[in-house]
């Protein structure tokens, strides 16, 4: 697979590493030519210019690449790196870093991006899963937004210990997909009988989590007493964090 790299700080470079470690083509775009010597990658190729420009992006011949991966530390360059990717070069998959959580809400199709990474998003859903227990975690956006994987723990005093998979009426937009138990994934079906400990995973729609977590939450028996609640608008412009690297 060939990969481009946008950023060769210490985000890009470590996803080089990982990648030329499984055997795949990587091209790292920078600005700075010294991040070249400090860098550490062995077989990777280099193009030193401003990925913002579109003869950069033709020097580094994008239209060939399978994937393009803006990880620099200004989110209007990743936004700016993943549109020109998909409206100019056609690349089939693109991938976003978001360093500021307040642009995330941008970092979709309509910017080019297929694939948005955010840390501290991602940081903090690692850290929830791990200590949360009998509570909605949202673990990763998928589909630009639209959907999600999400994970439920259930606690030892839930309602709905002892029943099957199948006895639930599920939330119509979310898809239990594994069950993991005792460190064991299993593959759901309407026969198996949820017990406490189990840890959930779902596929939802992003409207849907609000269901599914009325329906979850203890001492709620479904989600038909439920509303979701109104989404707020956000603030139409890219921020800055002060974060550069």
């Amino acid at each position: 697979m060939k990969v481009v790299i946008v950023g060769a700080g210490s985000v890009g470079s470590s996803i080089a590493r990982e990648l030329l470690a499984h055997n795949h083509q990587i091209l790292l775009i920078d600005l700075k030519p010294e991040v070249i010597g400090r860098s550490g990658l062995r077989g990777a190729r280099w193009l030193v210019g401003d990925a913002c420009e579109l003869s950069t992006l033709q020097d580094a011949k994008l239209e060939d690449a399978d994937v393009v991966v803006s990880a620099t530390g200004d989110d209007k360059v990743n936004l700016v790196v993943s549109l020109l990717a998909k409206t100019e070069f056609g690349v089939g998959r693109t991938v976003g870093r978001v360093n500021n959580p307040k642009n995330d809400w941008m970092f979709n199709d309509s910017w080019g991006v297929d694939v948005a990474v955010n840390t501290p998003q991602l940081m903090t859903a690692l850290v929830e899963e791990a200590v949360e227990i009998g509570d909605i975690v949202r673990l990763l956006t998928l589909q630009t937004g639209v959907a999600s994987i999400v994970e439920f723990t259930v606690p030892h005093d839930s309602h709905i210990i002892g029943s099957t998979v199948g006895d639930i009426e599920w939330p119509e937009d979310a898809t239990l997909v594994a069950i993991l138990r005792d460190q064991a994934p299993i593959t759901p079906s309407r026969d198996d009988v949820l017990d406490g400990g189990d840890e959930l995973f779902f596929v939802t729609t992003i409207a849907a989590e609000n269901g599914l977590r009325a329906l979850l939450s203890p001492g709620s028996t479904d989600g038909s007493d439920h509303r979701e609640g109104a989404v707020p608008v956000p603030d139409q412009s890219v921020e800055d964090d002060g974060f550069d690297g």
